[in-house]
């Protein structure tokens, strides 16, 4: 059983930033590409960011590209994803995943286990 937990999520002023961290539990975590996804309220979940199992290739949305960074460490089985140049339309509820099936990095079908998800909330 994997279990992944969000934390770092908050109320922001735009501008601002803030660092999410997705603490996995498990022996295997560096063999997956993790992902980052966000839900509105009254919105699908979209994808946001993923980072393959060494750490060298990144994936970003275009909303997200120039302002968004993925990484991950390993030895501490953690994935991070720091949020520069926060804007209101960033505000959803943020989850971290583990790819594990066939599909592309954006699809959310390809992603086996899931966090709960930490708010994160930008103000005007």
């Amino acid at each position: 059983q994997v279990q992944l937990v969000e934390s770092g999520g908050g109320l922001v002023q735009a501008g601002g930033s803030l660092r999410l961290s997705c603490a996995a539990s498990g022996r295997t975590f560096s063999s997956y590409v993790m992902g980052w996804f966000r839900q509105a309220p009254g919105k699908e979940r979209e994808f946001v960011a993923a980072i393959n199992w060494s750490g060298g290739t990144t994936y970003y949305a275009d909303s997200v590209k120039g302002r968004f960074t993925i990484s991950r460490d390993n030895a501490k089985n953690t994935v991070y994803l720091q949020m520069n140049s926060l804007k209101p339309e960033d505000t959803a509820v943020y989850y971290c995943a583990r790819k594990y099936y066939s599909g592309t990095y954006f699809d959310t079908e390809a992603y086996d286990y899931w966090g709960q998800g930490t708010q994160v909330t930008v103000s005007s």
